[in-house]
């Protein structure tokens, strides 16, 4: 995995940077009820997101969580006051304390399955009844666009998607939570160049092909071959669930006001 307290300073610049978190957000608020309450974005990284998210919504009062320093001093300076530093496994809040939970590009970095439905299970727990839990899933595959670069990485070693859309639902609703919705973004601004994808296999971002080894090394000269080394190809598209978690008195999926 990446070290993320390495890479918090260039992170939104080499993943779409505010173009990105735009769709990003507005895709995510596509899927919570407009109503007042009160939103957490768990593992919101440097903010770029969380920020447009309180900005969008001026009804929903926004907090932050993440567990890397220097991600959560990145996303301080863009909404201070209003990001904690704490494990998405085990977060610090009360049951019920939030209308709206979002996780975006969280799930897929959890190498451990146990993980990944420690923090859907987290999520559910600190959402209030009637409320919605929107997160990304099947990151990886938003990546496969059909590329020349695609063809090239077909034959890589894969681990199995920690945040495919049937695994995630299916501790949603171990969770107590409902499919309520689902939606798509364009990853503006992260379509890959055969020179990037290099650079991104050196540096460990394929988890299966560790930086140095033989293998890496293969289809990185493979890469090299291709044409149009500095032309990016299309842009992902990412996908986005909604879950909600049911109320007794209000069936409706509205946020609760709190």
């Amino acid at each position: 995995m990446l070290d993320y307290e390495k890479e918090a300073g260039d992170y939104d610049a080499l993943r779409g940077g505010e173009a990105r978190a735009h769709e990003a957000a507005h895709a995510v608020l596509g899927l919570i009820p407009e109503r007042p309450g009160r939103l957490l974005d768990v593992a919101c990284g440097t903010g770029i997101v969380t920020r447009r998210l309180a900005a969008a919504r001026p009804g929903l009062r926004v907090t932050g969580a993440d567990l890397t320093p220097a991600m959560v001093r990145m996303a301080a300076a863009r909404l201070p006051g209003a990001i904690v530093r704490a494990d998405s496994r085990r977060l610090p809040f009360p049951a019920g304390s939030f209308d709206a939970v979002t996780s975006i590009w969280l799930l897929h970095l959890l190498a451990d399955p146990e993980d990944v439905r420690a923090v859907v299970a987290e999520c559910a727990r600190v959402l209030r009844p009637g409320g919605t839990y929107v997160t990304t899933v099947d990151k990886a595959a938003a990546h496969d666009v059909g590329s020349d670069i695609d063809a090239v990485l077909a034959a890589r070693p894969r681990h199995p998607a920690a945040d495919a859309a049937g695994t995630v639902t299916a501790h949603a609703v171990r969770s107590g939570l409902r499919p309520a919705g689902h939606g798509a973004f364009r990853g503006t601004g992260q379509g890959r160049s055969p020179r990037t994808t290099i650079a991104d296999l050196r540096r460990g971002w394929f988890t299966a092909l560790p930086p140095g080894e033989p293998r890496t090394e293969e289809f990185a000269a493979r890469l090299a071959a291709l044409p149009g080394q500095d032309r990016r190809r299309p842009d992902p598209r990412f996908s986005v669930r909604a879950f909600r978690k049911p109320a007794a008195a209000d069936e409706s999926g509205g946020l609760r006001t709190g």
